[in-house]
């Protein structure tokens, strides 16, 4: 198994569910970072991770990482909700993410910004302004959610 699917395993034995894995840069640190977001739907709308949960999750993968490091070198683990307002960089993200509003940047440079009502295949469905647009995952260029004020 890898490191990747060892991760999933141990998110999914606490109830929730990966959302991504990345390693970035901040301020000299190397961080690896693994986001993990909830199965669970509260009044229409997803239910957030805890703090204890995310601790928690720090103890058991911690130790996955001193056997199998996800890379060289010195880094900090650091385990999160990957936020309200995120990057969709993938179809799994996308799915994901049905029912929340999306900003899109497309091909030609138009943007559309609506909720997203469903993924089927390479192709998203955004409803906007009563209207649902298809788009091909592949003509899109930026995503991310947003948060509306209301």
């Amino acid at each position: 198994m890898s490191l990747q699917s060892d991760i999933e395993s141990v998110v999914k034995s606490v109830g929730l569910v990966l959302y991504d894995t990345v390693i970035v840069n901040e301020n000299d640190e190397t961080i690896f970072r693994v986001s993990v977001i909830s199965n669970d739907v509260e009044e229409g709308k997803q239910k957030g991770v805890s703090l204890d949960e995310c601790v928690e999750l720090t103890h058991l993968i911690s130790p996955l990482l001193d056997v199998t490091p996800p890379i060289s070198g010195e880094y900090r683990l650091e385990v999160g909700s990957p936020g309200i307002e995120r990057k969709l960089t993938t179809l799994d993200h996308f799915k994901k993410s049905v029912g929340e509003n999306v900003s899109l940047l497309l091909d030609e440079k138009e943007k559309l910004k609506g909720k997203l009502v469903k993924v089927e295949g390479n192709k998203l469905f955004v409803e906007k302004e009563g209207q649902i647009h298809e788009v091909d995952f592949n003509a899109v260029k930026k995503a991310k959610t947003y948060f509306e004020w209301k």
